[in-house]
C-alpha cells in the first residue's frame, strides 16, 4: 500500500461519494423489499419470502453502513478518544445476527410446508423476483466501486450479491412450478437461500468480533511484520509489539526497539516508512531505547507524530 498524502481530505470526499450511493441504494432496495413481502403472501412463495428476508438484511446491512458513516464522521471527543469509528464494527455484528435469526424462520417455516404444502401462483412470483433481480444489478453496479474500501462497504455488497443470487433461484424455482407444478421445489430454494447465507454471515461475525476483541486484523502477517523490524539497521531486539484496529480501516501499532547504537531520528523515519508503506499501518507509536527494557519509565522519545 503506498502512503497516502492529504489523507483526511480524500477521505473525507471518499464517505460523502459512499454516502450518496448507500442512500440511493437503501431507497431503492426498501421500496422493493414492501413490494416482495406483499407479494409472498399474495402468491404464497416461500422462495419469495425468503428473497425478501434477504431484502430486509441487506436493507439493514445498507442502513447500517449509512449510520456507521454519517456516526464515524463525527468527530472524537474527551470520552470517546478514537470517535465513533467502531461504530461501524458493532453495525456489521448486529447485522450478522439479524441474519441468522432470519435463516432460523425460514428453516422453521419451510419444515411447516412438508406437511402442508401450500398454492402456489408462479407467474406473480417470477414477475416479482425478475424486477428484484434487475434492483439488485442496479445497486451492485453502484456499490461495486466502493465494496473494495471499507468493511462495510463490502458487507453491502455482498448482501446485493448474494441478494442477486436469490433472486436468479427464485425465477428458476417459478419457472419450474409453472411448467411441472412441482410446490416442493418453492420450499426448496427458500432452504437453499437460508443456507447460502449463512457461511457468509459467519465470516462477517467472525471478522467483527475479531476487531472488537483488538484482535490482530486478518491483512496484518505479524511474523513479517516482526522480521521487517529486526532487520531495520541497528535494531537489537523488539518487544511490547502491539497490532490492533479500531475499524477495518484504521490500524495502530506500538513497539519498543531496543537500539542503543543507533542514530534516532533516521531509525524513527525508517520505521515509520516500513509501516506505513509496507504494512499500510496509519497510527503507531515507537519508542527507541538505549538501555535494556526501560518498560517501567515508559518515556516516549519520540511522541507520535502525523
Amino acid at each position: 500500500m503506498g502512503g497516502q498524502h492529504g489523507h483526511d481530505h480524500s477521505h473525507a470526499a471518499l464517505s460523502e461519494g459512499n454516502i450518496k450511493k448507500l442512500s440511493f441504494a437503501l431507497a431503492l432496495t426498501t421500496t422493493f423489499l414492501i413490494v416482495e413481502v406483499i407479494a409472498a403472501f399474495i402468491t404464497q412463495s416461500l422462495a419469495l419470502l425468503s428473497d425478501a428476508a434477504h431484502m430486509f438484511t441487506d436493507a439493514a446491512a445498507l442502513a447500517i453502513a449509512l449510520v456507521a458513516m454519517k456516526i464515524g464522521q463525527m468527530p472524537a471527543d474527551n470520552k470517546r478518544t478514537f470517535g465513533y469509528q467502531r461504530f461501524e464494527i458493532l453495525a456489521a455484528l448486529f447485522n450478522a445476527l439479524m441474519l441468522f435469526v432470519v435463516a432460523l424462520y425460514i428453516l422453521y417455516e419451510a419444515y411447516q410446508r412438508f406437511s402442508q404444502p401450500a398454492e402456489i401462483q408462479s407467474l406473480g412470483m417470477m414477475i416479482v423476483a425478475t424486477v428484484g433481480l434487475i434492483i439488485n444489478l442496479i445497486s451492485m453496479k453502484i456499490l461495486f466501486s466502493s465494496a473494495q474500501e471499507s468493511l462495510n462497504m463490502k458487507g453491502a455488497y455482498l448482501e446485493v450479491l448474494s441478494d442477486a443470487l436469490g433472486s436468479i433461484s427464485v425465477i428458476i424455482a417459478a419457472i419450474v412450478i409453472y411448467f411441472t407444478g412441482w410446490t416442493w421445489v418453492d420450499t426448496l430454494v427458500a432452504v437453499l437461500i437460508g443456507f447460502w447465507v449463512l457461511p457468509r454471515t459467519w465470516v462477517l461475525l467472525k471478522q467483527s468480533i475479531n476487531i472488537l476483541l483488538e484482535g490482530v486484523p486478518d491483512e496484518i502477517d505479524i511474523e513479517k511484520l516482526r522480521q521487517d523490524l529486526m532487520n531495520l539497521k541497528d535494531v537489537e531486539s523488539i518487544h511490547q509489539l502491539k497490532v490492533w484496529a479500531i475499524t477495518s480501516k484504521n490500524i495502530h501499532l506500538t513497539v519498543h526497539l531496543y537500539a542503543p547504537k543507533a542514530d534516532r531520528n533516521v531509525l524513527y523515519q525508517t520505521a515509520v516508512e516500513l509501516l506505513s508503506h509496507e504494512h499500510g499501518i496509519t497510527e503507531m507509536t515507537l519508542q527507541i531505547e538505549d538501555e535494556a527494557c526501560a518498560t517501567q519509565h515508559l518515556h516516549d522519545e519520540h511522541p507520535h507524530s502525523h
